[in-house]
């Protein structure tokens, strides 16, 4: 494995039919701000992440995922992560070469196994950031993206080899197997999961509130505004972090987190977690049970947008 390059999460990208209805779920229901929009296309960020934004929505003719984007520390480290992609026979979208996207930066696009859009960025210009005050239940940062496969094993071993992510955790169930890999590019005990489905899509994409009482305030803003939950709140095993999942308007799952455990990564050994014990997935006890139709929730749309690059 070759020495870890990506640093951190930046961005998800949403192309989305109903931009207007998305657009007002994302800065007034769920808390992000509007930095950038322009022609159908919002740069929605994060009130304490130091990140241009944590969410781009596109207007498209079809729903997808357009886009995941992690950061490198140079653009040296860019350029070396490229030609080990490319020496792989890893599918590159661009060159890598100046972004034209808010903060600018220095960086390239890529295609995982399952077709999905990867970018890895550095010198993007640091966003004017404030420190989410007592009480503010509005997202800190981009804490986490889930990604759903259809061969969960090889997209693992592809962000492993390729991108040198490391294994946190995995979930099980006896009567299924294996069901979710927790994978991390820095202390933080993820920044990536892939989750097993029938189908390429996304999973869910997860935001960091300041604590657990603005966590709770903010799960209680979007129940009162008759948002969708799909599940929570509660406390998971893997991680150590609290979960309240909803739908935004087009289906796609969001989650409101905080607490992430920081790994000490020289000691830290995976675990095998059998999510069949109904501690593994809360371990509060507080949420609604896990099962089938709520599971079915987080496969969302199958992604038609495979191997198919998403505008700039």
């Amino acid at each position: 494995m070759n020495e870890r390059l990506i640093t951190h999460l930046r961005h998800v990208d949403l192309a989305v039919p109903d931009y207007d209805k998305q657009f007002e779920f994302y800065t007034n229901m769920w808390g992000l701000e509007p930095e950038t929009t322009d022609n159908g296309i919002a740069f929605l960020a994060a009130a304490g992440s130091p990140e241009q934004y944590s969410v781009r929505l596109r207007k498209a003719e079809e729903k997808r995922l357009d886009l995941i984007a992690f950061g490198a520390a140079t653009p040296a480290d860019v350029d070396t992560m490229a030609e080990r992609l490319a020496a792989d026979g890893v599918k590159l979208i661009s060159p890598p070469g100046a972004l034209h996207t808010p903060g600018g930066g220095y960086g390239f696009r890529f295609f995982d196994n399952d077709g999905r859009t990867l970018e890895v960025s550095a010198d993007v210009a640091v966003r004017q950031h404030r420190k989410v005050e007592v009480g503010e239940s509005v997202p800190v940062k981009l804490s986490h993206v889930v990604i759903n496969s259809p061969n969960p094993e090889a997209t693992v071993a592809f962000y492993q080899k390729h991108l040198s992510f490391a294994l946190s955790d995995t979930l099980m169930h006896p009567h299924m197997g294996k069901m979710m890999w927790f994978l991390r590019t820095n202390r933080f005990h993820h920044s990536i999961a892939v989750a097993r489905c029938p189908h390429v899509s996304l999973h869910h994409a997860s935001f960091e509130m300041r604590g657990i009482d603005e966590y709770m305030r903010g799960t209680g803003r979007l129940l009162r505004g008759g948002v969708e939950k799909v599940w929570g709140p509660g406390r998971h095993m893997a991680g150590n972090n609290t979960f309240s999942y909803f739908l935004d308007p087009h289906g796609n799952t969001v989650e409101y987190t905080t607490e992430l455990a920081e790994l000490d990564e020289d000691t830290w050994h995976p675990h095998l977690y059998d999510f069949s014990d109904p501690t593994v997935s809360d371990q509060w006890g507080t949420a609604n049970p896990m099962e089938e139709f709520v599971a079915k929730k987080s496969f969302n749309d199958p992604d038609r947008g495979c191997f198919v690059a998403p505008p700039v």
